[in-house]
C-alpha cells in the first residue's frame, strides 16, 4: 500500500530485497517521505505558476498603455523564447513544426508584450491538444507586414464558441484553470502594435494568424 502511495504498482519485484532487509521497513518509510514532499513541491509550484499567470493577466488587462518607446523586434527571437519556456511540455509529446523565412524583417514593438502573445498562443495550442499532436508555426514575409500562424492539431473550436474567444472573461476552461483574459489580452497587445490576430478552426486544426507591421528599418 505504501508503494502504491507513491505511485509504483509495477515491476516491484526489485523491491522484494528492500522488504527482506532489516532496515526495510524505515527505509521504504524514508522514501515515502521524500515522495510525499516532491508531490507537495510539484502543487505548490502549478499553484505558484496559475497564481503568477492570473497576477499578469490581471495587470495585464488593466493597464491601457505601454510605458517606453518602441523598438525593432525579431519575431523569431520572440517565439523562440516562448518555445523554450514551454520546452518540458513539447518534449512530451508534441512535433514542433517551424517554417520560418530567412531573415524576417523586424516589427516595432515592446519585446515583452510579443512575447506574452506568442506564449499565449502557444499554450493555448498545447492544451487544445492535450500536449499530443503537432504545432506548427509559419512566418510569412508579405512586404508592408509579417504574417505569423500558430497552427495546432487538436480537436478544433466550435463555430458557436469562435465568435466569443476574444471576448474578455470567456473561457471554456474549467474553473481555477482559466481568467479568459488570454486572447483579449493579445488581442489588446496586438491592437497596440497596430496588428490584428484571426482564426480558422475546423476538427484537427486551429490556426491562429497574428498580422504585424514591419519596422521602417526593414533595409537599415
Amino acid at each position: 500500500s505504501t508503494l502504491v502511495s507513491m505511485g509504483v504498482w509495477q515491476e516491484i519485484d526489485i523491491f522484494l530485497p528492500l522488504f527482506k532487509d532489516p532496515q526495510g521497513e524505515q527505509i521504504l518509510e524514508m522514501a515515502y517521505q521524500v515522495s510525499t514532499l516532491q508531490t507537495s513541491l510539484r502543487t505548490v509550484s502549478t499553484a505558484t505558476e496559475r497564481a503568477s499567470s492570473v497576477v499578469f493577466a490581471l495587470r495585464t488587462y488593466s493597464r491601457h498603455g505601454a510605458s517606453g518607446e518602441r523598438q525593432p523586434i525579431s519575431v523569431i527571437e520572440g517565439i523562440e523564447t516562448a518555445l523554450t519556456l514551454y520546452h518540458n511540455q513539447l518534449k512530451q509529446g508534441v512535433e514542433l513544426i517551424r517554417d520560418y523565412p530567412p531573415d524576417p524583417p523586424p516589427v516595432l514593438g515592446y519585446p515583452d508584450e510579443l512575447t506574452q502573445v506568442w506564449m499565449n498562443l502557444i499554450q493555448n495550442a498545447l492544451q487544445a491538444m492535450d500536449h499530443q499532436g503537432t504545432l506548427q508555426i509559419q512566418i510569412q514575409d508579405c512586404r508592408e507586414q509579417l504574417q505569423i500562424q500558430v497552427i495546432d492539431s487538436g480537436c478544433g473550436i466550435p463555430p458557436e464558441i469562435e465568435a466569443h474567444i476574444f471576448d474578455p472573461f470567456f473561457t471554456t476552461k474549467p474553473v481555477g484553470e482559466g481568467t479568459g483574459l488570454g486572447l483579449d489580452i493579445v488581442r489588446r497587445i496586438l491592437q497596440r502594435h497596430q496588428g490584428e490576430i484571426t482564426v480558422k478552426s475546423r476538427p484537427g486544426e486551429t490556426c491562429f494568424t497574428v498580422s504585424l507591421p514591419v519596422s521602417d528599418h526593414r533595409h537599415g
